[in-house]
């Protein structure tokens, strides 16, 4: 039987509250990403999973910090300021060109001035936010299920994170592809193909091996896990993985275990540890990672 540890997450039946959601959390990503410093493949623009929601963290905004979260809990978004000062938002069915109004609008009563790029990243619509009212859904029971599925694959990355002894991402939300993910890296500079954009090029410049959560789209509309190595190594099409269920998908160019095929086994977490580590083991072992100096044995 599923676990009601792991909700039901059927991308078709959220699918206009998600783009909703992934046009709103970009709004809110592209504050933080506008006002930090670079960090090393764009580890400064990601959103963090919380108990409530997804949070910013510490946004710097001159010599003020501010901070920023969905509250899925109370189907909010706070905004709160070093000097006590806080704000909030409703989250419910609105359009994102009214979302992006009142959330500007709210920094602007807390003395936050922000200009970000208005154009949709990593969407197929590229209607800008301040346009778009096409996009205007929220269902809280969908979206109070991704958060929990969110706060399950976030503590269980974090626990497949902790074998890894390299170098290694922070378990983040990428609001650009909608996904939660942590990488390893081998230590290797990666060759770069010369019309790599400047996204790519950055995310990138190393070879990596990344697992992640992501809830679909109308590509691909089913939520899955996934894991994917860079630079790909010849034959990793080929490799076998755990659990059964688990498969290399020709058209995504990665190993795919379904959300419903990990949810319906006698232990979610488990499946997804095991579809993690021999993933691993498939990149890591074709690219020849110096698996004994970068794992915790």
């Amino acid at each position: 039987m599923p676990s009601h540890e792991w909700p039901p997450l059927p991308f078709p039946d959220w699918a206009a509250t998600c783009d909703t959601l992934h046009m709103w959390t970009q709004i809110v990503g592209k504050t933080r990403m506008v006002l930090t410093p670079l960090q090393n493949h764009w580890w400064n623009v990601p959103l963090y999973v919380t108990p409530r929601g997804l949070s910013t963290s510490p946004i710097p905004f001159g010599r003020k910090t501010f901070e920023v979260e969905f509250d899925f809990l109370a189907h909010q978004l706070s905004i709160e300021t070093i000097d006590g000062l806080e704000h909030s938002l409703p989250l419910k069915p609105c359009s994102v060109a009214d979302f992006y109004r009142e959330y500007m609008d709210c920094l602007h009563s807390l003395g936050i001035e922000v200009h970000i790029d208005r154009l949709p990243a990593e969407f197929a619509d590229t209607t800008p936010y301040d346009q778009d009212r096409h996009h205007a859904s929220y269902d809280k029971k969908h979206v109070e299920n991704f958060h929990q599925v969110l706060v399950n694959a976030d503590q269980v990355l974090k626990q497949f994170r902790s074998r890894f002894l390299g170098k290694c991402s922070p378990v983040h939300f990428f609001w650009g592809s909608f996904d939660l993910a942590v990488t390893f890296f081998s230590g290797r500079p990666s060759p770069q193909p010369p019309d790599a954009d400047s996204i790519t090029r950055e995310a990138y410049s190393h070879e990596v091996i990344s697992f992640g959560f992501w809830p679909g789209d109308l590509n691909f509309p089913a939520a899955a896990f996934y894991s994917y190595t860079k630079p790909a190594p010849q034959g990793i099409d080929k490799q076998t993985i755990r659990p059964e269920a688990a498969y290399w998908d020709t058209k995504m160019g990665e190993f795919i275990l379904k959300y419903d095929d990990a949810r319906a086994s006698q232990s979610p977490d488990q499946a997804i540890l095991d579809f993690c580590q021999s993933a691993y083991e498939a990149g890591a072992n074709l690219a020849r990672w110096d698996r004994n100096g970068l794992e915790r044995h």
